[in-house]
């Protein structure tokens, strides 16, 4: 299967599927107040089950601010309600972002400290990919490609 942050084609996507069986599960997360990859950001992977929350994964992201591998894959990426939590506040803190800065100090508590985005998958057999573009201040995700 190929890994997240390697270049995929249609053919490759027509591969990963015939190879798992399944679709696959994939993040990407940009840092738009400095334009670059948000490298070393912690994301938990929970499935949800009514008011049920099972943690499936914790990764940080590489150096292309994407994940190593799919978060989920082949039969481990089934029908229902997932959660990715983003720990944004922890990488603007430790000065892999700008952070928000006011009077030379850095703000505490962050503005932003965990993103939570909250879908649902209902091909199990499709790619469903979550990106974040985030800043201290704010954020915007969309179901990618």
């Amino acid at each position: 299967m190929t890994a997240a942050g390697t270049s995929t084609s249609s053919a490759d996507s027509a591969a990963d599927k015939g190879a798992t069986g399944g679709g696959r599960l994939t993040t990407h997360v940009l840092d738009t107040a400095n334009g670059r990859p948000a490298a070393g950001l912690r994301i938990d992977l929970y499935r949800l089950d009514g008011e049920v929350r099972r943690r499936l994964a914790s990764v940080r992201t590489n150096a292309d601010g994407r994940c190593d591998a799919p978060l989920l894959a082949g039969d481990a990426l089934v029908s229902g309600t997932y959660l990715l939590i983003f720990h944004v506040g922890d990488y603007f803190a430790v000065g892999a972002g700008t952070g928000a800065v006011e009077d030379g100090k850095r703000q505490e508590p962050a503005f932003l400290d965990k993103v939570p985005i909250k879908f649902g998958v209902s091909d199990p057999s499709a790619h469903y990919h979550v990106p974040l573009l985030v800043a201290p201040y704010g954020y915007s995700t969309y179901r990618g490609s």
